[in-house]
């Protein structure tokens, strides 16, 4: 008995500092203490400024008081804030900083505000700001006025001001102690931004900074370092250089304290607290005139390089760079600039980040309902998402996982959610997720994807931002490893949006030296917008009319060129010793290949394939065995696939696609088992969609709320690019002989006829119309089955030669002259 009661008296003493150390931490306290720090800052403001009217007239009193002199009512001080205000007005601007004291007043409001969580400050960097710049004023304007401002009782730099200048003098004299001066000055200035260097090049040399301005804002100048592909138009923001050796402070999660719930009489009620992240600064980073302005810039300096004095030789020796030096493949685009995030929208949300009611609401209603099915838990804690809020419970000892995972539908039904998703258990945790969509959802704007810290300092080969997280981290992926990528999803749930996020953020990271897309578009209308970049970044055959491909004949000649491409790319690695592109293109780079003996720079190149089902469907094999064996070899070559389909079906998702495409993106779909076929389980049914996707690479799939991008952002990115110098044509692909065009039926080979032709006989002549698409499509086979079919039957003579785009004539009147035609050829 003595043990129990010492035990609960411990217990009971180790509650009481749990619960005071949950209260300091909470939201009220953080509030009062900020609104305290906004107030004592508005009292010292108000003596400051008094001080300065008032000041001389109660010098008098506070240099000599009389004992309690200051605490009588009749005290004679004039000061607006009274007698400790004078006071406190007195020792930080006299006997101390002067009037840099200010910066004090500003610090403690921008510190009460923080605590308010009325505006998100960096703390520690408003801190060190006005620390520095306390000090360095009170210096400056102790040296510049002395002692005494015109023999009156303020003193501008305080005596700390004052002392310091006077011993620095005593050491160094008057010029060095400037000399310390404005170097400070110059060192507070690039700590704040970098343009501070631009002012003073300029001091140094007028004509610098219209071209360092250029250089600074666009990152191709980056490139003399040819092995950092990374560079790009993001890496030059005043975040970056200020925080680039810490996290940001707005970056790191926040806890929440909820309102407690009453607690019963078993003490089983959960603790319950609510984490987020904020959204990184949605800054726009790179400012840039208009597109004509550039244009006009750049005519402006380019006739001052005398480039017909100088020898061909030299021309491309200064083109490429010397043979001492890297070879950098982006000075074939000396001048392109990167796409500024200025072109793409932010989407300002003014609502709260997290409305507390709600969360209060929907964690009462989850308890509510495990209790009434005899489940209790010991904690519950939310993680806000832009659309999904992610609750994590922790079930009491004893409880089956099960019993939670069967109240899918109960806790929907008590919460009125469109629909919710259970992880039972989460992957690494000690807890059960139950994800429910959000009453307001907020926008993901692709521009505060492109401009966080992550995306901006990612290190992979080919950057794939897809847009937040539940927890709203910003979600990348590197598509060179993954390597290739499975889109599907039911018609209006975000595909499209998807595959242009994936687009821009490869565009705004990538030089068009170093990628490449082949993009195809059935549907004729929905890759169209790229088609001004095709000189920049798009790929096609020699005698290709347009980049992007929207006929099926050229989708088969442009996946079996992309074959081809892909064994003359693992020719050279075989030459070269070398495993992959990445350390080729390293080689290259360095000058260890020469390529008069056929190296070249190789580009990533990423296929696209829009609406992936409707080609199984025309043209059946003939599309996917080619596009399996880029998945199966391509990726050390780098050649990556993308497709998507809004048929997630069994004959169009095969297995041999799903065993080639680890990497899978599954929006909304309609049913349980759709979901199956894309992801190997259930899941995708229970998404709210507009975007809302499961990314599947590995165990276990992780929930994304994709990124916005609206078709005027792309349009603006387009223009902005294609008014740029380009290359004189698109990537030109190999050229592939189509076995379809310009054979002879004298070339057929009639002893090896298809197991359709007698079939195909049948339907010409019940037609009597010769085509080779009515055999396409009757009998679901490709392009070039049909063609050949089409061929046999000539040669035997039951249809005649081609007669341009007319039908070919049929010379098999009946099924009995088939028959006859039939016993012939096997005779």
């Amino acid at each position: 008995m003595k043990k129990k009661t010492e035990t609960k008296e411990n217990e009971e003493k180790n509650i009481l500092p749990k619960k005071m150390l949950t209260a300091i931490k909470g939201e009220t306290i953080h509030f009062i203490l900020g609104l305290l720090c906004v107030i004592f800052g508005v009292y010292m403001l108000l003596a400051f400024s008094s001080f300065f009217f008032t000041g001389g007239n109660d010098q008098s009193i506070l240099a000599h008081p009389d004992p309690g002199e200051l605490l009588e009512t009749q005290n004679g001080i004039q000061n607006y804030a009274g007698a400790r205000g004078a006071q406190l007005s007195q020792f930080l601007i006299n006997d101390c900083f002067g009037i840099s004291a200010y910066f004090i007043v500003v610090f403690l409001i921008v510190c009460g505000m923080r605590l308010m969580k009325a505006y998100r400050f960096t703390i520690w960097k408003w801190f060190v700001s006005c620390s520095i710049l306390m000090v360095w004023l009170s210096v400056t304007l102790g040296f510049a006025f002395g002692g005494t401002f015109q023999d009156s009782f303020l003193y501008p730099g305080g005596l700390h001001g004052y002392n310091v200048s006077q011993w620095i003098c005593s050491q160094i004299g008057a010029p060095g102690l400037i000399l310390v001066l404005l170097v400070t000055l110059v060192l507070i200035g690039i700590f704040f931004t970098r343009e501070t260097m631009q002012v003073v090049r300029k001091a140094f040399h007028p004509a610098l900074p219209k071209r360092n301005k250029r250089k600074e804002a666009f990152p191709t100048e980056a490139a003399q370092q040819p092995a950092d592909t990374e560079n790009t138009a993001l890496h030059h923001t005043p975040d970056n250089t200020s925080d680039a050796t810490g996290t940001k402070e707005d970056e790191q999660p926040v806890e929440i304290e909820l309102d407690p719930i009453e607690s019963q009489a078993d003490n089983t009620t959960p603790a319950y607290a609510t984490e987020m992240r904020k959204q990184p600064d949605e800054t726009v980073i790179a400012e840039a005139g208009t597109i004509h302005q550039k244009t006009q810039a750049k005519t402006t300096e380019e006739p001052t390089f005398e480039i017909e004095e100088t020898p061909e030789e030299e021309e491309q020796e200064d083109e490429r760079g010397s043979l001492d030096q890297p070879y950098n493949p982006r000075l074939d685009l000396e001048h392109y600039h990167f796409p500024t995030l200025d072109l793409l929208n932010s989407y300002n949300d003014n609502t709260p980040a997290i409305d507390m009611q709600e969360q209060n609401a929907n964690k009462d209603r989850i308890i509510q309902v495990l209790r009434s099915f005899g489940i209790e838990i010991s904690s519950i804690k939310a993680s806000v998402g832009p659309t999904v809020t992610l609750y994590e419970i922790t079930p009491a000892e004893g409880v089956r996982i099960n019993r939670i995972r069967n109240l899918e539908d109960d806790i929907a039904l008590s919460l009125s959610a469109l629909g919710i998703r259970i992880i039972a258990p989460i992957p690494g945790k000690g807890t059960i997720g139950i994800e429910v969509p959000n009453a307001n959802p907020r926008i993901v704007s692709m521009s505060s994807i492109l401009n966080s810290k992550k995306f901006q300092d990612t290190t992979f080969e080919l950057p794939v931002a897809l847009g937040k997280t539940i927890t709203n981290d910003v979600f990348i992926v590197d598509l060179a490893k993954a390597p290739h990528m499975l889109v599907a999803g039911a018609t209006g749930q975000g595909k499209s949006v998807g595959l242009n996020a994936i687009v821009t953020s490869l565009l705004y990271k990538k030089h068009p030296s170093e990628l490449k897309f082949v993009i195809v578009d059935p549907k004729k209308v929905e890759f169209a917008i790229y088609a001004p970049i095709e000189k920049h970044y798009l790929a096609k055959l020699p005698d290709s009319d347009s980049a992007i491909i929207t006929d099926v004949t050229k989708v088969v000649q442009t996946l079996n060129s992309l074959c081809i491409e892909m064994d003359t790319r693992y020719d050279l690695l075989q030459k070269a010793g070398c495993r992959n592109i990445k350390e080729y293109n390293a080689k290259f780079i360095n000058r260890q290949l020469n390529p008069e003996n056929g190296h070249r720079f190789m580009p990533y190149i990423v296929i696209i394939i829009d609406e992936f089902g409707d080609l199984i469907m025309t043209a059946g094999k003939e599309i996917e065995l080619p596009i399996c064996r880029i998945a199966q070899l391509a990726r050390a070559v780098g050649i990556h696939a993308i497709i998507a389909t809004q048929r997630p079906t069994t004959n169009i998702i095969t297995g041999t696609i799903k065993a080639n495409f680890p990497a899978r993106v599954a929006f909304r779909v309609a049913s349980m088992m759709d979901s199956r076929t894309i992801l190997d389980r259930p899941g995708a049914q229970q998404l709210i969609g507009k975007g809302d996707m499961l990314y599947l690479q590995g165990n276990d799939p992780v929930r994304v709320q994709c990124a916005f991008v609206d078709t005027p952002e792309v349009e603006r990115i387009v223009d902005f690019i294609s008014h740029q110098q380009g290359y004189p044509t698109a990537f030109m692909l190999p050229e592939v002989e189509d076995d379809t065009e310009g054979g002879s039926s004298a070339d057929v080979d009639m002893n090896r006829l298809d197991p359709l032709f007698e079939e195909a006989a049948r339907l010409l002549i019940y037609h009597q119309q010769g085509s080779t698409s009515l055999i396409q499509r009757k009998f679901s086979i490709g392009y070039n089955r049909a063609g050949r079919i089409m061929d046999q039957l000539e040669r035997a003579g039951i249809v005649g030669p081609a007669n341009g785009s007319k039908a070919r004539e049929v010379l098999c009147m009946d099924e009995n002259d088939l028959a006859m035609r039939m016993n012939n050829l096997k005779n």
